[in-house]
C-alpha cells in the first residue's frame, strides 16, 4: 500500500475558503499601502547566503533554511574538513544560497543593487512568503507571508508617524478594533544598557528583554545573568519591569533614569515627537502605548521600534512589528541610507479575524450562479447565457455532467452558490430562464435581460 502523503511541519495547505479569506486581508493591506503612496516590488525566494547570514543575530542565523548546492555537493569538501564534523564550517562549502528569512534584508540588497534607478526617498511595499526553521506552534509557522512597507532615504520622524497611521488604517479597514501599537526606541535600550554597565552586551541584553512576554521576568533575568550581565546591573532594571502609567508619565520616569545617557535622552526626544504627532492627528481604532521593555531582537534596528498586539482576550503573539534602521544598506556598501519599515503578520491576523468572526460572509462566494445540466442541447444554450453573464461581470458556471437535479442543487449548496438557473425544454421554448434563490428557496421565470440585471 502506498504511503499516505504529508507536508513538512510548519507548512499548510489552504482550501478555497481559506485562500479567499487570506486574499481579503492581502487586498485590504495592499489598498492601504497604495493609498499611503507605497509602490510594489518583488525579490527572489532565495538569496545568496552571504546576503542573509550575520544580519539577524546568532539566533536568527540558526533559523535560516540553507539550500544545498546542486550536483555532488560533498565533492568540494576536503577530507580534513569532513573529518572535523563541524557543521558550521562544512555548511559554507556545501550551501551557497538560502531561503529568505524576512523581506527587509533582501529589500536593503535591492536598494543597493538598483540605487541608480531609484528616486529617494523610496517607499516600497512587498507581500511575499518567508521561511524560518522555527519550532512550529500556534501562530508560528516555518513558511508564512509577510506584508512589509518601508521608506528609505529619509531621516524624518514623520515617517514613523505615518506608519502608526498606516497600522491604524489597515486594522480599521479590517474592522479589527482594540489593537494596541506598542512603541519603544533602541536608543533608549542602549541608554539603559549604558546605565547598568552592559554597553558591551547590548545584543544579549535586548534579545533577553525581548522575551519578557514569552518567558516572564524571572527567566529574562536568568538569561541576562547567563549572558554575563552583572546582578547589580540587573537590579537597576527593576523600575522598567514595573513601569506603569500613560505615555507622558513613563517618559518622565525615563528622563530621570536616563539623565546621564545622551543617547538615551535622544531616544526619548524622538518618542516625544512621534507621540505629539499622533496626539495631534488622532487614531481611529488603534491605541499607541509606550512599552519600555519592547526590544525586538533584530540587530539592525537603531531608532523607534513597533510591535502590534491583538485586542484583549485574543491570546496570540504580535500581529505586526517594525522599526527604524539607520544604516541597513551599509552592510552592502551604501552608507548613510536611513530607513524605517513595518510588517503585518498575515497568518496571525487571519487567526484573530476568524476567532472574532470578523470576515465578511460574502468573501467566500466565488461563483454567483450555477446552471443545471439537463443534457447536451440544454447545456449548449446554458453556455451561451453563461458567456453573456461573464461578459457582464457575473461569475457563472455550468454543472459539467447530466445528473439528478437534486444532486446538482446539493452541489450548489455545498459550494455556497446563492443562485441556480434551470434551462430546460419549456424555458428554451419560451426564451426564459428559471432563477432559483438557494437561500430563500423562491424562484422566478425571467428574460435574459432580467436575469443579468438580477445577478449583477
Amino acid at each position: 500500500m502506498a504511503q499516505k502523503p504529508s507536508i513538512p511541519k510548519g507548512t499548510r495547505d489552504f482550501n478555497p475558503q481559506e485562500v479567499a479569506k487570506r486574499n481579503y486581508i492581502f487586498n485590504t493591506i495592499k489598498r492601504e499601502f497604495e493609498i499611503f503612496g507605497f509602490q510594489p516590488i518583488e525579490t527572489p525566494s532565495f538569496e545568496n547566503s552571504s546576503t542573509l547570514m550575520g544580519k539577524y543575530g546568532e539566533e536568527g542565523d540558526r533559523l535560516i533554511f540553507k539550500i544545498l548546492n546542486s550536483g555532488d555537493y560533498l565533492n568540494k569538501v576536503n577530507d580534513a574538513l569532513y573529518q572535523t564534523k563541524d557543521s558550521n564550517k562544512i555548511t559554507t562549502s556545501i550551501s551557497e544560497k538560502a531561503l529568505r528569512y524576512d523581506l527587509t534584508v533582501p529589500f536593503a540588497r535591492y536598494v543597493v543593487q538598483h540605487q541608480n534607478e531609484i528616486d529617494f526617498p523610496f517607499k516600497r511595499y512587498q507581500i511575499q512568503p518567508v521561511w524560518r526553521a522555527d519550532r512550529p506552534q500556534k501562530g508560528r509557522f516555518r513558511e508564512f507571508y509577510q506584508c512589509d512597507a518601508d521608506v528609505v532615504g529619509s531621516n524624518s520622524l514623520w515617517q514613523e508617524v505615518e506608519f502608526i497611521q498606516l497600522y491604524d488604517a489597515v486594522f480599521t479597514a479590517l474592522k479589527l478594533e482594540g489593537v494596541t501599537i506598542k512603541i519603544n526606541n533602541r536608543k533608549i535600550l542602549s541608554g539603559i544598557a549604558e546605565v547598568i554597565g552592559a554597553q558591551d552586551k547590548l545584543i544579549d541584553f535586548t534579545v533577553a528583554l525581548d522575551k519578557l512576554d514569552k518567558i516572564g521576568e524571572e527567566k529574562v533575568k536568568e538569561e541576562m545573568l547567563y549572558k554575563g550581565i552583572l546582578q547589580s546591573g540587573i537590579e537597576k532594571l527593576q523600575p522598567l519591569f514595573s513601569m506603569k502609567g500613560d505615555f507622558g508619565h513613563q517618559i518622565s520616569e525615563l528622563k530621570s533614569i536616563l539623565s546621564a545617557s545622551e543617547e538615551g535622552l535622544k531616544g526619548i526626544e524622538e518618542l516625544e515627537f512621534i507621540s505629539n504627532g499622533i496626539s495631534a492627528l488622532g487614531l481611529k481604532t488603534a491605541t499607541l502605548k509606550l512599552d519600555v521593555t519592547l526590544a525586538r531582537g533584530l540587530n539592525y534596528y537603531t531608532g523607534a521600534i513597533f510591535e502590534v498586539s491583538a485586542p484583549d482576550g485574543v491570546h496570540i503573539g504580535s500581529i505586526g512589528g517594525g522599526g527604524r534602521y539607520d544604516d541597513l544598506t551599509g552592510i552592502f556598501g551604501l552608507k548613510d541610507m536611513s530607513g524605517v519599515g513595518i510588517s503585518f503578520g498575515l497568518d496571525r491576523i487571519a487567526m484573530v479575524l476568524e476567532e472574532l468572526d470578523l470576515f465578511p460572509e460574502t468573501i467566500t462566494n466565488t461563483v454567483k450562479v450555477l446552471f443545471v445540466n439537463f443534457g447536451e442541447a440544454e447545456a449548449m444554450e446554458s453556455m451561451k447565457v453563461i458567456k453573456a453573464l461573464r461578459d457582464s461581470g457575473v461569475s457563472a458556471e455550468l454543472f459539467p455532467d447530466k445528473k439528478k437535479t437534486i444532486k446538482q442543487f446539493n452541489y450548489a449548496n455545498k459550494r455556497n452558490i446563492p443562485y441556480v438557473v434551470l434551462l430546460g425544454e419549456s424555458e428554451m421554448a419560451s426564451s426564459t430562464y428559471t432563477l432559483k434563490n438557494m437561500v430563500t428557496g423562491t424562484q422566478d421565470r425571467v428574460s435574459l435581460e432580467q436575469l443579468i440585471s438580477k445577478l449583477q
